[in-house]
């Protein structure tokens, strides 16, 4: 899964998706009929084809960091791009891109700096970061308040070949997915729009003028969900198939649709989940609301350890959301 490494390693918090962007345009230029970037940044790439337009989003853009401000020590402080737990931040290194270049630094605070036992639970005001440089040097540096910080972690695979550990897997897997998927699809009824959004971590932004400028007939997001297997109770999780959500904190999706999706998974043998959540929503939600309003839903795979500094995921479930896809797209619903 070299492409998915790549994906993930790529540097891409929400408002900086332009690397990210990069590699997805090249590798699905060839197995589609036209792209271009919108005013927003959102990756359009069409497939041209008949009536009814099917729109298939997965967002660029994963959480991160950015700096709020530098002390004369070289104490960086930095502001969170999107909802990460702040706890899983310590002790991670740092990438800090700036005009003049990039420097490394580790998240930390000052007990652990000074070698202190730690009782209480940090909070991100509590942190910051330690690139071994004064307040001048990183001046000197290029260091300025709104540079981004990205998590620096390459994929790997742990007990099993299957699972997979990273930064970035939220939403890079489904970025993955609808590469593969053009790839797959020789042939297809509908006209696709495969739109890779910018900035879903903070406001699903990118999915709503997309979503406006697209009008599709109807839509799914690609996207990842948390998974609910920590405590070893029956639930969902990695390696049981891909995941359909059903409603979310914001969102119920659409019947119909689900519907012929849990037909076609059944016909084609291919393991199913489902998602019933008061937490959280994808892009789905504002592509629902576009304009008079389009059928959607959202699709994708559980990942451990969401919206952290680096998450878990199985690979047969990422495999198996692509066959599905692809046998939903040769045999699409009829939407009224």
């Amino acid at each position: 899964m070299e492409l998915l490494a790549r994906l993930m390693e790529a540097y891409g918090v929400s408002g900086n998706e332009e690397h990210v962007r990069d590699i997805i345009r090249k590798e699905i230029s060839p197995y589609v009929d036209k792209t271009y970037v919108d005013k927003s940044g959102n990756l359009i790439c069409i497939r041209k084809g008949k009536s009814p337009k099917v729109m298939l989003a997965a967002h660029m853009d994963e959480i991160g960091l950015m700096v709020k401000n530098v002390d004369e020590h070289g104490r960086i402080s930095f502001s969170n791009v999107g909802q990460i737990e702040p706890v899983s931040l310590l002790g991670q290194m740092v990438k800090i891109h700036t005009e003049k270049g990039h420097l490394y630094g580790v998240v930390t605070m000052k007990k652990i700096s000074d070698g202190e036992s730690v009782n209480e639970v940090p909070s991100m005001k509590d942190m910051f970061i330690d690139t071994g440089l004064n307040g001048k040097q990183l001046v000197s540096k290029g260091v300025e308040i709104g540079d981004y910080l990205n998590i620096v972690q390459d994929m790997q695979t742990l007990g099993s070949d299957k699972m997979i550990c990273g930064k970035g897997l939220d939403d890079r897997i489904g970025c993955y997915t609808l590469i593969e998927l053009a790839k797959r699809l020789k042939k297809t009824k509908n006209e696709l729009y495969f739109v890779f959004t910018v900035q879903e971590e903070i406001g699903l932004y990118g999915a709503k003028t997309s979503a406006y400028e697209i009008s599709p007939d109807w839509a799914m997001a690609i996207d990842v969900m948390p998974s609910s297997d920590g405590n070893g109770e029956p639930s969902i999780g990695p390696g049981r198939g891909p995941i359909l959500t059903m409603k979310d904190a914001s969102m119920i999706s659409s019947k119909p649709l689900n519907k012929h999706i849990i037909a076609v998974a059944k016909g084609n043998k291919i393991p199913l989940q489902f998602d019933v959540t008061d937490f959280g929503t994808t892009d789905a939600l504002n592509i629902s609301l576009s304009r008079s309003g389009v059928p959607v839903t959202a699709m994708g795979v559980t990942v451990r350890n969401i919206h952290s500094a680096i998450g878990i995921a199985h690979t047969d479930d990422i495999s198996n959301l692509i066959k599905l896809l692809e046998a939903l797209l040769k045999n699409p619903p009829v939407m009224k």
